[in-house]
Parts: structure tokens; C-alpha cells; sequence
């Protein structure tokens, strides 16, 4: 299958933590063809569709900003310093091609550090430090740099979408446009067979990679009665990745439900016999305290939310060249689609 239209737009959207406007714009200009759009002052989307009846309000959750760089200092050489916003590994960014996200439009770059030839040979046995690496954007010197970027700008990889065979796409920032995007295509087909018993709200919160902020606060105003988050996890198909450790989850077997004492069991539960009942191939996934995703910060909301999680399988996670299966995330889309179907004002998430 090939890249849906707006997965691929949202891709292309740069919109690091507390920068995402971009990616908001794509995912609202898409959700007003069909549901009602609020934006609540952290600046993370809802799109609503109504309910057929007085049902219970169900949330599905896919966080829109992706891990970043700041600069932090411009050196009077012109090069640029800069501190993480997420996530990265310095061994990811050594060489790599970026966009500095300035007042007057993005200003290209590279990611550079002193090269092996003239390092000593204890240096080169050392793992590359964010300390230890700099920007160049072409600058003749500081002044030049200055003016060209400032001081907090974020920095982003330059990686869009390639698809590859067998249905997969590599690209930056899957994690999590990847969730944002079910989120939506799931109240999207929600919305298109007619609705479910209570309202379905899509949501797309900010600034998960640096604390969970935007789930936070969208939990707070929507208080919906119970929520399923959208993000991904690690796929243990590739070279050195462990099943015994964290289970079996390949790319093409479909979604990954996830269990633990931060999630509801009864909407896992309910998951699980969705999946079983729809024929959609699945795979669990245990978390022994916190999810590390929008999850943790959903379910602790007012009285307590309760909250289901499922991801995408995912290769090379937080680089610029996360792998996905596209058929995944279509599994993915239905399962939700088919959970919210399925909740109505007889259904009891009572923990016990």
C-alpha cells in the first residue's frame, strides 16, 4: 500500500516539542472536513464527532511533536552549539543533514564533529557526546550566523518519507506523526459509518517528548470516559534486538496492545477481544510501571481516565530513519475503529 496523502503531509511537517504548529495545521485542516476543531491553549487539536446517542465519550490519542535540537550558543566562528529537545543519541546525529527552523524560514545545515584522521586513537574508541558536535550552516563567521539564525531556534533532520518494498516507509518523525495520523483517520471513518454511541474525539497533543505536557492538559479539558493512545515501540525484528526481553513484535503482525498497571485492564481487555473478533492479527506488550507515552499522563487526569495503549512496531526508533509497515498502521486504524464501536453506556471500565 502506499503512503496515505495526509501521513505524508504530516511527515513533512516539521514540528519539534513546543514548535508544532506546522504538523497542527495539516492534522486540523484535515479534521475540519469533518468533525468540530478546538485548539486549547498548550496548542494541541481535538477533532469531535457526535455520538448517536448519549454514550460514553471515548478519546484517541497520537502525540504530534517529534524530538529535536536547540541552539544554545553560536560560536564567533559562526558554528552552532546546541542542546537536545528529546530524545536523540549522538551517534545518530554524527553527519547528519539538518533544517534550522528560523524567523525567516528554514536554513540548512549540517551536523559536524572533528573527524577521525585527526583524532587520537583513545578519541576515536570514545561514543560521540551532543557536547562534542556542532552545526554548520555555511556562516562565514558569527555575525553572519547571527543573522541567519538566533539563540532557542529548533533543528530538525532533514529525512521525508521514502517508501521502501513491501509496503514500508522510512522517515523522520513516525514517532509520532504515526499516532496523530490514526487518531484522525480513525474519528474520520468513525465519522463517515455514522458514529457510535457516544462522541469519538480525536486528539493530538504537544510536547510529549519532553514531559508528557500537551496529554497533560487535553485529558484535563476533555475529561472523556475512557482513552486509547496511539505511539509505537520497538520492533525486535531487526539485528540485535532481544524478544526475550521485550516481547515479539515484527513488523506485519499487527498492532501491539499493551498491558501493565498504569492501563485499564478492562480496556485491554476489550482490545483484545476487539482484535479477536475482527480477525486483526495482534501482539502484547507488558510495561511493568510507566508506558513512557501520553498513557501515563492520560489516566492520572481528575478522578482517573481509563486509558488503553497501542502502538505501532517500529524499526531504528528516534533517528531519521524509523521503519514502519504501512499495512501495521492500517491494522492499527481498524482495531481503534472497531473498539469505539463496540463502547457503549453499558460498558463497565471499572478497574474491580
Amino acid at each position: 500500500m502506499s503512503v496515505p496523502d495526509l501521513l505524508h503531509r504530516l511527515l513533512t511537517a516539521a514540528g519539534p516539542p513546543g514548535l508544532e504548529e506546522a504538523p497542527v495545521g495539516v492534522w486540523r485542516e484535515a479534521a475540519g472536513e469533518f468533525a468540530e476543531v478546538v485548539v486549547d491553549k498548550m496548542g494541541s487539536p481535538s477533532a469531535s464527532v457526535a455520538g448517536r446517542a448519549d454514550g460514553p465519550t471515548v478519546a484517541i490519542v497520537g502525540h504530534v511533536d517529534e524530538i529535536a535540537l536547540l541552539v544554545s550558543h553560536i560560536s564567533d566562528d559562526g558554528f552552532l552549539r546546541v542542546v537536545s529537545s528529546g530524545g536523540w543519541d549522538a551517534q545518530v546525529l554524527v553527519g547528519q543533514r539538518v533544517h534550522v527552523l528560523a524567523g525567516n524560514g528554514p536554513v540548512p545545515g549540517v551536523v559536524g564533529r572533528k573527524p577521525p584522521h585527526l583524532t587520537e586513537a583513545d578519541e576515536r574508541k570514545k561514543a560521540a557526546e551532543l557536547k562534542g558536535l556542532h552545526v554548520d550552516v555555511g556562516a562565514r563567521d558569527g555575525d553572519q550566523a547571527r543573522e541567519m539564525v538566533k539563540l532557542g531556534d529548533a533543528v530538525v533532520i532533514a529525512a521525508d518519507p521514502v517508501e521502501l518494498p513491501n509496503g514500508r516507509l522510512t522517515s523522520r518523525a513516525l514517532d509520532n506523526r504515526l499516532g496523530a495520523y490514526i487518531a484522525l483517520e480513525s474519528a474520520r471513518r468513525v465519522a463517515e459509518g455514522g458514529g457510535t454511541a457516544g462522541p469519538v474525539v480525536a486528539v493530538a497533543p504537544v510536547q510529549e517528548e519532553i514531559g508528557l505536557h500537551g496529554a497533560k492538559v487535553a485529558a484535563y479539558g476533555l475529561e472523556p470516559d475512557v482513552a486509547i493512545v496511539i505511539d509505537v515501540t520497538h520492533a525486535t525484528d531487526a539485528p540485535g534486538i532481544e524478544p526475550n526481553e521485550i516481547g515479539k513484535h515484527e513488523l506485519g503482525s499487527g498492532p501491539v496492545i499493551s498491558r501493565g498497571p498504569v492501563l485499564n485492564p478492562r480496556v485491554a481487555d476489550l482490545l483484545i477481544e476487539t482484535a479477536e473478533a475482527e480477525g486483526i492479527e495482534y501482539t502484547v506488550e507488558v510495561s511493568g510501571s510507566s508506558t513512557r507515552s501520553d498513557a501515563d499522563a492520560m489516566h492520572l487526569s481528575r478522578n482517573g481516565i481509563p486509558t488503553g495503549a497501542v502502538s505501532i512496531p517500529l524499526r531504528y526508533m528516534h533517528s531519521p530513519v524509523e521503519l514502519v509497515e504501512l499495512e501495521d498502521v492500517e491494522q492499527v486504524v481498524r482495531l481503534v475503529v472497531a473498539f469505539a464501536m463496540r463502547v457503549d453506556a453499558e460498558t463497565d471500565f471499572t478497574r474491580w
